[in-house]
């Protein structure tokens, strides 16, 4: 079964640092975009940063210059190093990717877009 799985959220205080990982795992073929979103209470989910199958990489304007996304190929691995956090930063982080699965006997290969479970990331005194 192929699945995301997330870690490296918790509790830090305003100017800390944490570091998210989310590791695909289950029988994939190929990989390519990697992405964080986040969600806040009360707000919609947005996308914060992204990652190409090339590495080419982009972010959400709030979070330039203190957040870095980097991909690790050959662990099917994505992390966000988050520094100099702040309090609005302060949200369930979801990781996000376009993987191809190996299918199924009797199934197409089928590009899909997978979700980690989620991992809360608080900043607070």
């Amino acid at each position: 079964q192929v699945q995301l799985v997330e870690s490296g959220g918790g509790l830090v205080q305003p100017g800390g640092s944490l570091r998210l990982s989310c590791a695909a795992s289950g029988s994939i073929v190929g990989i390519n975009t990697m992405s964080w979103y986040r969600q806040a209470p009360g707000k919609q989910r947005e996308l914060v940063a992204a990652v190409t199958a090339g590495g080419s990489t982009n972010y959400t304007e709030p979070v330039k210059g203190r957040f870095t996304i980097s991909r690790d190929n050959a662990k099917k691995t994505v992390y966000l190093q988050m520094n100099n956090l702040r309090p609005d930063d302060t949200a369930v982080y979801y990781c996000n990717a376009d993987l191809l699965p190996y299918p199924e006997l009797g199934l197409r290969f089928r590009w899909s877009t997978y979700w980690g479970q989620g991992t809360q990331v608080t900043v607070s005194s």
